[in-house]
């Protein structure tokens, strides 16, 4: 079994963060950057399955030279290849074309990734790929067992879950608690240095969208003390000022 596991490359989330250019682009100075912690998951679901079948992992991401460190992290968890798609992630129906079109190319039978990545927390980059390849996308997958050509699988859904059956091949956006966390020890590491990262161009894409502008969140706000018996100044600063009543 041939499965892609797509990662990002997100900010960690103790990072500051700021903007550039008139809030019209994002500042990577000082930042520190991880593979994101869905994809973590879908990763590890997949190092399962090749430890129990033998499955070969291919990693992707869309990235410049810099996201390198986050692909070598997922070699060294225990994918076999890492490919590189040579471009800035600008958004999601770009990023989703590029592993369309290397995955058409590869005939893989499982594509994994994260639920959203948590830097734009869009969440549509699995379904648009299911979409381009013609194959059923599912998400959010909390669980995943493949039996021959057919996938088990449950969903989290409103209200409760859903349990699916589907035959390979089919797009997975993964969450907790598909698998644990892989956290790679020193052999995955000096391994990693000597497994390929093939770095491919990126194929052209009109997708319309540009961001316009970014805005941090509102600071927080200071903490008000109330005495323990000043009952009537808490629920009348909960109803007129912090509106929850």
């Amino acid at each position: 079994m041939k499965i892609l596991v797509c990662i990002s490359h997100v900010p960690d989330t103790t990072s500051k963060i700021n903007f550039t250019d008139n809030n019209s682009r994002f500042d990577p100075q000082g930042v520190q950057f991880i593979i994101g912690p869905y994809d973590d998951y879908a990763l590890a679901r997949a190092v399962e399955l090749k430890e129990s079948s033998g499955a070969a992992i291919t990693v992707l991401n869309v990235g410049l030279v810099d996201t390198e460190p986050t692909i070598r992290k997922a070699l060294a968890i225990g994918a076999d290849e890492a490919v590189r798609v040579n471009a800035e992630p600008t958004d999601s129906f770009f990023v989703a074309t590029q592993i369309a079109e290397y995955a058409r190319a590869k005939s893989f039978d499982l594509i994994l990734m994260g639920r959203e990545s948590i830097d734009y927390n869009g969440g549509v980059v699995h379904g648009i790929v299911g979409e381009l390849l013609g194959i059923p996308s599912v998400s959010p997958v909390m669980k995943l067992d493949i039996e021959g050509n057919t996938a088990k699988l449950a969903r989290e859904i409103e209200g409760g879950k859903e349990y699916l059956e589907l035959p390979l091949p089919f797009v997975a956006g993964c969450q907790e608690p598909i698998a644990e966390w892989k956290i790679p020890n020193m052999r995955g590491i000096m391994s990693a240095r000597t497994k390929p990262l093939n770095v491919i161009e990126p194929v052209a894409v009109d997708s319309g969208i540009k961001p316009q502008q970014f805005e941090l969140p509102p600071p927080k706000g200071t903490v008000k003390m109330i005495a323990p018996e000043n009952v009537a100044e808490l629920v009348s600063l909960l109803k007129n000022e912090a509106k929850v009543l």
